[in-house]
């Protein structure tokens, strides 16, 4: 890994004020790539910049899940080149266009990359993000924070999830004075308790988040296996589905909704879901798919120290009705996509790895015990610059 002398990281990137981070995200559902400026100096935010989207082509996104759960080898190569070249693409054309919008705007100060995880066992093997940050400098000309999480695994955290420290700065930025949670439903769902009466995101008890279980990876897999279709389109498939309730009540039994948070998974960790729904219908199967969805967040739920003002859900799920109809009968709170208060859900975990590179690369901690598991607050990430040295 490319890593900054303390000299090149001091001229590279400033150590005061409010920078503009450009952040860069692929999930779990290997849809594509979302980018996004956020201006922050690490602890708040102070405004959104712009966002762009690119679509995973058909053959990339076939390489990239044939390589999925693999740790090493020539497939695992394959999809960080796949990874890379894909971030850099859209990377350099939001430069471009941000360079262009104004000849007064400062120009971006630090990229934040996370990668594509292709395989997570942080008790075990530990994490494996895909794409090369160093590459990304030498292409852009400019700082690039990545490998976000192989330093809060390597002091006995799950390395994940890593949205909880902005999740925190956006209740501030929200003036928000009393709990809510995230809800973010990507491939994987994961949960942020956050308490905003607390001043800083790292004081105990401030945060506490974790994987819920399986959200729309399950549901995805199976309708592109049985229909041909990327997703549940606005679930259309499971609105005439009926639920099967003991392959509900076999799939909540698993031990990892009886372990205490923090906790993560891997995308593929409950892939025997779908053997638990292979002898129904395509529309009982995703309407059971989408009720473990929900069923995992509402189990969740039980371990949040005070009941939420409101649960804020971002990510693909949200844009499903009927995943969104469940949480709401099954939840004793409201729900509501995360546009209700003003904030972009496509674009929220790009924007929190753009505010994650300020809080590295000032040496502040993007993860803690309440979120992670780590042992102590630590900031984890590899800082590479224009001239860094190896």
């Amino acid at each position: 890994m490319t890593r900054s002398n303390p000299s090149a990281r001091s001229s590279a990137i400033p150590k005061t004020g409010v920078l503009r981070a450009l952040g860069t995200m692929s999930g779990t559902s290997l849809d594509g790539v979302d980018v996004a400026i956020v201006e922050t100096d690490g602890v708040a935010i102070h405004g959104f910049g712009t966002s762009a989207y690119r679509a995973y082509e058909p053959v990339e996104r076939a390489q990239l899940a044939a390589a999925l759960g693999q740790w090493q080898g020539p497939q695992v190569e394959a999809a960080g080149e796949i990874v890379t070249r894909a971030h850099a693409a859209l990377l350099a054309q939001v430069l471009a266009e941000d360079a262009e919008a104004g000849a007064d705007q400062r120009a971006v100060d630090v990229i934040g990359f996370h990668g594509q995880t292709l395989a997570h066992a942080p008790r075990t093997q530990g994490t494996l993000q895909v794409g090369d940050g160093a590459a990304l400098v030498a292409e852009l000309d400019t700082p690039v924070v990545w490998d976000f999480r192989s330093d809060d695994v390597r002091l006995g955290g799950e390395g994940a999830p890593l949205a909880p420290f902005f999740h925190f700065a956006c209740a501030k930025y929200l003036k928000r004075d009393k709990p809510l949670c995230f809800l973010n439903l990507g491939g994987v769902g994961n949960l942020t308790y956050v308490d905003p009466r607390f001043e800083a995101a790292e004081d105990p008890g401030a945060l506490l988040a974790f994987d819920t279980g399986p959200a729309n990876a399950p549901i995805n897999d199976l309708v592109q296996a049985r229909c041909g279709q990327m997703m549940d389109e606005g679930g259309a498939i499971a609105r005439g589905g009926v639920v099967e309730t003991g392959a509900l009540e076999l799939f909540l039994a698993e031990p990892y909704f009886a372990r205490m948070p923090p906790k993560s998974l891997d995308r593929n960790d409950f892939a025997e879901m779908i053997t638990l729904v292979s002898e129904l219908t395509d529309s009982d199967a995703t309407a059971t798919l989408t009720a473990m969805c929900a069923a995992a967040v509402a189990q969740g739920m039980e371990h949040c120290p005070e009941p939420p003002e409101v649960v804020l859900v971002t990510g693909g799920g949200r844009h499903n009705p009927v995943l969104m109809e469940m949480l709401r009968v099954s939840l004793d709170c409201p729900v509501a996509p995360i546009e209700s208060v003003g904030l972009d859900g496509d674009m929220l975990e790009a924007q929190a790895f753009a505010h994650l590179a300020v809080r590295v690369a000032r040496g502040m901690p993007t993860s803690c015990p309440g979120t992670t598991g780590v042992r102590a607050c630590v900031g984890g990430g590899v800082v590479s610059v224009p001239g860094g040295e190896d």
